[in-house]
């Protein structure tokens, strides 16, 4: 059996590629703190139909930790570099984003610079700005942003285990925010840290005026990271977009309520 050759690109992100080779190209992004195995109960629900394409960010999963440069990667436009050349290398074009917390920003900044690469964009729990500021409610006050990077500084692996269940935001299901902590925990500490500190103080908010793409903003109840007054805004800022706010809880329905948010993703591209 010959072995498929990856191209340099295809390393650095590790980008794997499954489904129907003449489907719609479908492409999912993680969110902060971790890899393309928080997809592995929504991606191959599309194998039939789409080209299924997922990779890690350079810093994250199995991604090529040689390659984490902090210059590039030191505001989110470094990421969308990364993903428009994955969708060049790959040749994909109309290609559905699916892009979860963070990694929606990367989907908006990236689509607004090569809008013919893209078909739709799925931003699930987007933020596009985390602190409140005069007139728009991110959820967080500066000094509350602040002390989460420094106790995230002072003790990764303890921040980690305090936050992930919270962000998961199931209680009442502790082995679901234990496989959040767990992914967090398998990332290296010095870029989770400078990933952060980018996640969280950016503002991206002009840049949603700039999308063309049909879009879907998917927003979760409870979810302490992107509360609902954010994913409105998102709505609101994006022209033609549909909001849906889902019945599921927290900050990763990845995790939480796969079918729901494959069935929301199947609804709109149908």
């Amino acid at each position: 059996m010959p072995t498929h050759q990856l191209t340099p690109v295809q390393q650095r992100n590790n980008v794997t590629v499954t489904g129907n080779p003449e489907g719609r190209p479908i492409v999912f992004a993680h969110g902060f703190g971790c890899s393309q195995e928080m997809w592995r109960a929504v991606a191959p629900f599309f194998e039939n139909d789409y080209r299924v394409v997922a990779f890690d960010q350079v810093g994250a999963g199995g991604s090529d930790l040689s390659a984490y440069d902090p210059g590039k990667y030191d505001s989110l436009h470094g990421y969308a570099d990364d993903v428009l050349e994955i969708l060049e290398d790959l040749d994909l074009n109309d290609a559905v984003f699916v892009g979860h917390s963070v990694s929606a920003m990367i989907g908006v900044l990236a689509a607004a610079r090569k809008p013919e690469r893209f078909g739709a964009l799925i931003l699930v729990g987007p933020s596009p700005r985390y602190i409140n500021t005069d007139g728009y409610v991110g959820g967080y006050e500066q000094e509350d942003i602040d002390s989460l990077l420094d106790a995230l500084d002072a003790n990764y692996l303890g921040w980690s285990a305090t936050m992930a269940p919270l962000i998961m935001g199931h209680s009442e299901t502790p082995a679901l925010g234990e496989t959040l902590t767990d992914s967090f925990c398998s990332v290296d500490p010095t870029i989770a840290r400078h990933f952060a500190r980018v996640t969280f103080l950016s503002d991206n908010r002009r840049d949603l005026r700039e999308v063309t793409t049909p879009t879907l903003v998917l927003q979760c109840q409870a979810d302490i990271i992107a509360p609902l007054a954010v994913g409105q805004f998102v709505h609101e800022q994006i022209p033609g977009s549909t909001l849906v706010v889902m019945n599921a809880r927290g900050h990763c329905p990845n995790l939480s309520a796969p079918d729901e948010l494959r069935d929301e993703i199947n609804a709109f591209l149908a």
